[in-house]
């Protein structure tokens, strides 16, 4: 009894190990071969349960990852047997259990796959992420539902949801031809980008690091589909915008424009190797949005402070892609900070009736309307703008740069 409760500690550490690094690559290859998503998860639960016991009796195999694949598979044959509508697929699985079994122990790497059925285009994109952090990260439902301030059992909805759609639409389980390689890229990398940027402006309280869990998926997309100049724009982007996190938040707790940051605290290897990949990216001379939106990323880290002007420019590039109201207030900011904050309040004001209740909207219409010496309207603009702020920093910063005007103080407010 007593070397049989640390064997068992012992072999409940391995397979959470196992799962937490190999999970998204063993559900890649059941799904590719179930064309079924629930199916693939609920087997590989299942073999993970019955790894615990197993293992315990007879030992750890020599390779835990092909154990829990073969048994996934054989309980996934049982499924599909106990249901006669499924007599086809049920012979399909049985010889490729064969065929798995008398050839040797290699694992194929099916995240891409994966990573392309979770961001169809089909899928609202926040089902995308969810369904992508729970698939291919091994997020639980608990960690992104708090990720997304949702409650665990509506984030759970949207997941079963998600499958559900995936299994109605027939929704194949195959990276996309050249033809359709490009817009199904971008609908991947977006939604990407989304868990990026929840993860960037997320509280401390998170339990997965949402950034690192973006640059973990592009690293991914970036190995099983080298050479693209928009898979490299996207991991340069991340790398370059991770790279300020440590000196974004001040010891107020209070978030830092550029202006204030200590760039002792820049991450240089970040920064080092997302300026190489964005060279080679630029360098196969097939320009697209992630590499634009690398390239404002690589602006903001110039020497002598954020390039402005450039910025403006390059916004005004990624706007023949990207045609949408965000993309026109952040060219708004950059065209104020380079020098013209009227033309800036200009274009924001013209955006009230698309972005009226966005909070970045909100806290750059005030900043631009006290830089251009209306206190008493930029005070109630911070006012909305607070109430809409997704955090503590970001209140802490907008409640700063209220108190700092004339109308409550002096300085104007500052921009990040």
């Amino acid at each position: 009894m007593t070397q049989a409760v640390p064997k068992a500690i012992a072999v409940a550490k391995l397979l959470d190990s196992t799962l937490r690094s190999d999970r998204g690559r063993l559900l890649a290859i059941l799904a590719a071969n179930l064309r079924d998503l629930s199916l693939a998860e609920d087997a590989l639960q299942e073999a993970a349960v019955s790894a615990l016991s197993h293992w315990g009796r007879a030992g750890v195999p020599a390779s835990p990852q092909g154990w829990l694949l073969t048994v996934a598979r054989r309980k996934a044959l049982d499924r599909l047997r106990g249901a006669r509508r499924d007599a086809r697929k049920a012979e399909a699985l049985a010889q490729l259990i064969v065929r798995e079994e008398a050839e040797p122990d290699d694992i194929p790497d099916e995240r891409l796959r994966l990573i392309f059925v979770c961001c169809h285009p089909a899928l609202e994109l926040k089902s995308r992420v969810a369904l992508t952090l729970r698939t291919v990260c091994g997020l639980t439902t608990t960690e992104i539902a708090r990720a997304f301030l949702d409650q665990e059992p509506t984030m759970g909805q949207r997941i079963s949801r998600a499958k559900a759609k995936i299994a109605g639409a027939g929704i194949s389980f195959f990276v996309p031809t050249a033809e359709h390689w490009p817009a199904r890229l971008d609908a991947v990398l977006t939604t990407i980008y989304l868990i990026f940027t929840t993860g960037y402006l997320a509280g401390s309280d998170c339990t997965r690091d949402l950034c690192l869990e973006a640059e973990y998926l592009t690293r991914i997309i970036d190995r099983l589909r080298p050479e693209d100049p928009e898979i490299e724009g996207a991991l340069a982007m991340i790398l370059l915008t991770a790279a300020r996190r440590a000196a974004r938040i001040g010891i107020d707790g209070a978030s830092l424009p550029l202006s204030e940051q200590d760039r002792n605290l820049w991450d240089r290897a970040q920064i080092t190797e997302g300026r190489a990949l964005l060279a080679r990216a630029i360098a196969r001379r097939s320009p697209g949005p992630f590499q634009i939106k690398a390239a404002i990323a690589d602006c903001r880290l110039a020497e002598g402070g954020p390039d402005w002007p450039q910025i403006a420019a390059l916004y005004a590039a990624l706007f023949r892609f990207e045609p949408t109201p965000v993309v026109s207030l952040n060219a708004a900011v950059a065209v104020a900070e380079a020098g013209d904050p009227a033309r800036g309040l200009e274009i924001v004001e013209g955006l009230a009736d698309q972005l009226a209740d966005y909070q970045p909207w909100c806290a750059a219409r005030a900043s631009l309307l006290a830089a251009t010496g209306k206190p008493v309207e930029a005070a109630r603009a911070y006012g909305r703008a607070i109430e809409l702020a997704p955090g503590p920093a970001e209140v802490l910063f907008l409640e700063k740069r209220l108190a700092a005007l004339p109308c409550t103080g002096s300085a104007l407010p500052g921009r990040e």
